[in-house]
């Protein structure tokens, strides 16, 4: 199927939206540009949803409720399984379509799409997930018993850096739980969510069910304001997740919205310095540092940090940098020339604060490619807490390391900052690694693992600045967050008391 609706004049494709079962082309006028970040070239222009066409798509959602909610769980399963095959099918052509809007390496974009049928795989179980409790005689003659039902239309809004498994985390439990849904994402890489809701619809998905609106703020509004929107799930930056959080809120709905981070990972002096390295470099450094659980933050406790500096720098040296398309290449470009400059900023700054700069990524250039978006990776030592690159989410190829004489105040460090979303710790010491799991004010932690994002059975969230919000997304917090308990409680005729009662029921 064909996610191109029409080609403008200068044959650019125009990316539409996908509502009621069907692609539809955009009637505000506005469009976006997408870029193909390695060559820095305008691949397609988006539309811009209006305030109406974003309606459009909720009353879609809206109609198709009763009758997606009424369909046995089990019929959702099946048809979740069958969009698990077709994904798995078509991994190649979803990782190429990241690659192209995204810019990641097409090794990455399908690790991607992987994680994401994890929870594909998760919502595949819905019909034993759904399940409810039952308690036989709670009182005489008397029977309780709860059940989860869905909330009803559901509206996701997801970022730039995983176009394909941030919307995984949403949908498939949100439609496995029986409710219907609206998608906004990213307005930088928008085909992956395009082609997603055609494979729902091959999957036998009815019409309505799962629509997506591309657009910026006025269809976000639109979506946090409409009165037939139940639930809104959200990942990005911390201000607008509490923006989003906020408005959403005062409207009524529930809200889950994942923000910022500022992920450590604290270097014990017992640890491998090598395999550290190593650790730190797919941490750091993997799709150009643009990940919510990326590690930006090295800290090296007693004399960790020398030896990790001298093991850093040949291996950043030796990094592979150029298009994602290549499968020689470690990492690709950032995602805009926007993004690019603002992160090149963050290390003129850091420079500027004191910081020592070991490895200067702000000349990199990748031939053939010189218009791209290119950044390469860089890294500053004797980073201070005071500093703007050590405090602010930099969303870049650049890792900071902050030197610290003990545990206790590695952990200080980290309990002091305004995100907790992850971080790990490598050691050879138990204790310490003990130590460190239950003291450190995070929601998502590593021991000996770089980058501790939870397997779709469990849930994935942080803590503080990091998550508005109580339940965290996919595994069993996302069940609950697309679903409302409802408890019964029960008497048959033959157990009706025959005299009425005026005080509080008291079971008996």
């Amino acid at each position: 199927m064909n996610m191109q609706v029409a080609t403008s004049a200068d044959g650019l494709r125009t990316l539409s939206h996908f509502v009621d079962g069907n692609l539809r082309a955009g009637a505000s006028g506005r469009f976006g540009q997408v870029f193909n970040p390695a060559t820095g070239q305008v691949s397609a222009r988006v539309s811009f949803a209006s305030t109406q066409e974003t309606q459009m798509a909720i009353a879609a959602a809206r109609k198709a409720l009763p009758s997606w909610a009424a369909t046995p769980p089990v019929q959702r399963a099946r048809v979740m399984f069958r969009f698990k095959a077709l994904m798995e099918a078509h991994i190649d052509e979803l990782a190429a379509i990241i690659t192209s809007e995204h810019g990641k390496v097409q090794s990455d974009a399908r690790g991607e799409v992987s994680r994401g049928l994890e929870v594909v795989e998760f919502a595949c179980g819905i019909p034993h997930l759904l399940k409810g409790e039952f308690s036989d005689d709670v009182g005489r003659a008397i029977d309780s018993w709860s059940l989860r039902q869905p909330v009803g239309v559901c509206a996701g809004i997801t970022p730039f850096n995983f176009p394909a498994m941030v919307p995984l985390w949403m949908f498939p439990i949100a439609l496995a739980c029986g409710n219907t849904f609206v998608l906004k994402p990213s307005e930088k890489d928008p085909s992956c969510a395009l082609r997603m809701a055609q494979l729902l619809s091959e999957a036998g998905l009815p019409a309505g069910v799962f629509n997506v609106v591309n657009g910026d703020r006025e269809s976000v509004d639109a979506l946090l304001s409409h009165p037939d929107v139940a639930a809104v799930s959200f990942v990005g930056s911390t201000p607008i997740a509490q923006h989003i959080y906020e408005t959403a809120a005062r409207h009524g709905k529930r809200v889950q919205a994942l923000g910022g981070a500022k992920n450590h990972m604290v270097v014990m002096p017992d640890a491998n310095p090598k395999l550290v390295a190593q650790a730190l470099m797919g941490a750091a450094f993997g799709s150009a540092g643009e990940r919510c659980m990326a590690i930006s933050v090295a800290v090296a406790v007693g004399n960790a940090g020398d030896r990790l500096v001298e093991e850093l720098r040949p291996m950043i040296a030796a990094l592979k940098i150029g298009n994602g398309a290549d499968s020689a290449v470690e990492m690709g470009p950032l995602v805009t020339r926007e993004h690019m400059e603002r992160v090149r900023g963050y290390i003129d700054i850091g420079v500027q604060e004191g910081a020592t700069l070991v490895v200067d990524g702000r000349s990199q250039s990748v031939p053939g490619h010189e218009q791209g978006f290119y950044l390469g990776a860089t890294l500053l030592d004797h980073v201070k807490t005071h500093m703007r690159v050590y405090k602010e989410e930099i969303f870049g190829p650049v890792l900071a390391i902050v030197r610290v004489p003990d545990l206790a105040s590695a952990l200080k460090l980290i309990e002091e900052h305004e995100f907790g979303n992850g971080t790990s710790i490598y050691t050879n010491d138990g204790d310490a690694a003990r130590t460190f799991c239950h003291q450190v004010q995070a929601g998502m932690v590593g021991v000996n693992v770089p980058i501790p994002v939870p397997m779709a059975f469990h849930s994935f969230g942080g803590w503080k600045r990091s998550l508005f919000g109580d339940l965290h997304v996919h595994g069993p917090d996302g069940v609950r967050f697309y679903t409302r308990m409802k408890t019964m409680t029960a008497r048959w005729p033959t157990g009706i008391r025959s005299v009425a009662e005026y005080v509080m029921p008291v079971m008996k």
